[in-house]
């Protein structure tokens, strides 16, 4: 059964309680890394001035949001259209899992694939944040 390593748990260290309820749940059944929590206002607006961030008022701020992306994921092989695709259909099951035990859990989440929450992937605008997801309640 997977497990956080070190560094993942580090990430979740300082989250909502709720969220981390949720991607401990979520780790037992698919494999996967936390990229990043909570974030200082130094860190949210270094990563808006490189282009990775739209917001310097992030749910990241509070602990309200997180980055997690399934295990293992090499941003590298992202190359072709071919190996673009498959990546990012990774991402969308993966997202499907994290909604699904979320709402068995009581808890409503926006995913940053989806920030409009309709499921249409076209009108989504220019920035896809597949990683990202915030807590909207609980």
């Amino acid at each position: 059964m997977p497990s956080f390593g070190t560094t993942s748990r580090e990430h979740l260290d300082g989250v909502d309680e709720h969220l981390q309820e949720l991607f401990n749940t979520v780790v037992r059944h698919f494999d996967c890394s936390v990229i990043s929590g909570r974030r200082s206002v130094a860190e949210q607006a270094a990563l808006v001035r490189a282009g990775k961030s739209q917001l310097l008022k992030s749910k990241h701020l509070s602990g309200a949001a997180v980055d997690v992306a399934p295990y293992p994921i090499d941003w590298g092989e992202i190359g072709t259209p071919e190996e673009r695709a498959r990546a990012i259909q990774r991402f969308y099951l993966f997202a499907g899992f994290v909604l699904g035990v979320a709402s068995q859990m009581g808890m409503t989440l926006r995913w940053g694939g989806d920030w409009n929450g309709n499921l249409d992937p076209r009108d989504e605008g220019d920035f896809n944040d597949l990683v990202h997801y915030e807590l909207v309640r609980r």
